[in-house]
């Protein structure tokens, strides 16, 4: 799809988003006429860390996996995004190089608007500020969440209540499947693949039992008290914990 072209699917689709659902139409017209939607493979880098951002790229389906690299070539993950969103507003709307390079796990999707459109709408547009300015909040609190957990916890505590975390995000509390490669989840929560294994393995005699990337959760009540869940750094505005069948 080339830029400015849309068609009325296209355009249902996009209302979906958070970002579009309460702008006039003369502002979504502006936005989408100045995009595209493009569909990219597993494996594909988005943008690199130090980039000057040229779209603000929102997330219309699949992930994105977000790294971030020191002058020796190593890497950590540092967020996986999900659908839908945006990604990095902080530097579209600042002009600011990205901090991080964006790699995709999956087959994805996005609709990429020409950033100095997106921010001309952001200034012009209370409704689309208030948009961004959410978007910004949400990011902030999921930062500020994984350094409280990096800062505050052990390696294995962490470990645990990612997999508290996680099998509330997916709706089953009595499992949680891991969604990508360990060694991806150990950098994600500052361990290495190693200390990943053995924590996992520790975690045995608190409740759970590991098959694969399937981690049976057999005790949430002990996993969650062995390790210290706390909502206000394992929490998310994401799902509701009030519904953990296990004290917070």
């Amino acid at each position: 799809m080339r830029k400015g072209e849309y068609g009325a699917s296209f355009r249902g689709m996009l209302e979906e988003l958070p970002l579009f659902q309460s702008l006039p139409d003369a502002t979504r017209k502006e936005l989408l006429g100045n995009s595209v939607q493009h569909s990219v493979a597993p494996g594909t880098v988005l943008f690199e860390q130090g980039d000057i951002p040229n779209f603000q790229i929102a997330l219309l389906s699949g992930s994105v996996q977000l790294f971030g690299q020191s002058r020796e070539g190593r890497e950590v993950l540092i967020e996986a995004v999900r659908e839908p969103g945006l990604l990095i507003p902080a530097a579209v709307v600042t002009g600011a190089p990205y901090l991080m390079q964006a790699r995709v796990p999956e087959l994805s999707r996005f609709l990429l608007i020409h950033a100095g459109t997106f921010r001309i709408a952001v200034a012009r547009e209370p409704l689309l500020a208030h948009a961004v300015i959410g978007s910004l909040a949400h990011q902030f609190r999921r930062m500020v969440r994984q350094i409280k957990n990096l800062k505050l916890r052990s390696s294995t505590q962490r470990i645990g209540c990612y997999l508290l975390a996680l099998s509330a995000r997916q709706g089953t509390p009595d499992k949680a499947v891991l969604p990508y490669e360990k060694t991806l989840i150990a950098s994600e929560l500052g361990v290495t693949r190693e200390s990943f294994s053995r924590a996992l393995s520790g975690l045995e005699k608190a409740g759970i039992r590991v098959d694969g990337q399937t981690i049976a959760i057999l005790d949430s009540a002990r996993l969650a008290a062995e390790c210290g869940f706390d909502s206000y750094i394992d929490g998310s505005d994401e799902f509701d914990l009030t519904q953990l069948p296990y004290p917070l």
